[in-house]
């Protein structure tokens, strides 16, 4: 039987990969990659629409996965700490070489219904 505190700490970890798990959030977390970005500059990147980004930003920044700075009227986003960036080049590595098996699972939502909010393009390579 697992204790309370293990319950607790695997909750937590769980609620902090939900983070990582959403297309679009991920989308902006690997746009974050580059370096510090103002909000239209997340929407021309990963092309989803600004309200979205806006609202995907606010639950990173709750979460912890990306922070803000002010720079007079525009306010900067940009990874909280640079083990986030670890995580996403970890997931790149570890991806390259599973990739036929996360493809393949039946598991877990289909690719139309995990891109909903993601550009063609972005889902096609």
């Amino acid at each position: 039987m697992v204790a309370i505190t293990d319950k607790t700490a695997l909750f937590t970890k769980a609620k902090l990969m939900r983070g990582f798990s959403d297309p679009s959030r991920l989308s902006i977390l690997e746009t974050l990659l580059d370096g510090p970005r103002k909000v239209n500059e997340i929407v021309m990147a990963t092309g989803l629409s600004q309200p979205n980004v806006s609202s995907h930003l606010s639950c990173l920044r709750d979460c912890g996965l990306v922070s803000t700075q002010s720079q007079g009227k525009f306010v900067i986003y940009q990874l909280s700490d640079p083990r986030v960036n670890e995580i996403l080049n970890l997931t790149s590595s570890l991806l390259a070489d599973v990739a036929r098996g996360v493809y393949e699972c039946t598991r877990y939502d289909s690719e139309d219904e995990l891109a909903v909010d993601l550009p063609k393009e972005q889902i096609n390579g």
